[in-house]
């Protein structure tokens, strides 16, 4: 729902601890974003049920509404997220379900989707990422190709690295500057 002056981009963030690094990440790109980009983190992943089609009958469970209209209320969806085992988190591959139903018409179709963020080996939490996409483009969205951020964590404090935020920022700018092909 794009105006001449805003985009808004809905941001996922797979992992559940207050002071994550990614956490820290999407709270940084809330800051960041450029002029006319309202990035919203949305919060509350841990509250939704997995994914279960009887619960997703007439009674949705509220946090799971909650997810699919903020999604639904954004331009862009943006995953910042760890790697846990070389995948992503469950939490962040729950929220992709239900943001898949109902099928073929869910928040997600549609939605112009990256993943990015960091993870402290020294692939940066590049599998996540891929799963992450995969699972987004199963579930309808427009994966933008070409934008990879996964930093590996190694070392210090990421988000004192220039180049790495430079990177981030990027991600995140090109997700918004992204025209999705005309149907």
């Amino acid at each position: 729902m794009t105006t001449s002056t805003q985009t808004r981009v809905a941001v996922l963030v797979g992992s559940l601890r207050a002071d994550s690094l990614n956490r820290r990440i999407a709270e940084h790109l809330v800051t960041a974003a450029p002029e006319g980009v309202v990035v919203d983190i949305v919060d509350g992943l841990d509250q939704i049920p997995f994914y279960n089609e009887e619960l997703d009958g007439e009674s949705v469970p509220a946090s799971a509404v909650a997810l699919r209209e903020s999604v639904a209320a954004a331009d862009r969806l943006l995953v910042v997220t760890p790697e846990y085992n070389g995948t992503m988190p469950a939490v962040l591959n729950n929220a992709i379900d239900w943001l898949s139903r109902p099928y073929g018409a869910g928040a997600i179709v549609g939605k112009p989707f990256a993943a990015v963020g960091a993870t402290p080996t020294p692939y940066g939490g590049k599998w996540s990422h891929e799963h992450a996409r995969h699972s987004a483009t199963i579930a309808g969205a427009l994966v933008v190709e070409g934008i990879v951020a996964s930093e590996p964590a190694l070392e210090g404090d990421l988000l004192q690295d220039d180049a790495a935020i430079e990177r981030l920022v990027g991600a995140l700018n090109d997700l918004v500057s992204h025209t999705p092909a005309a149907a």
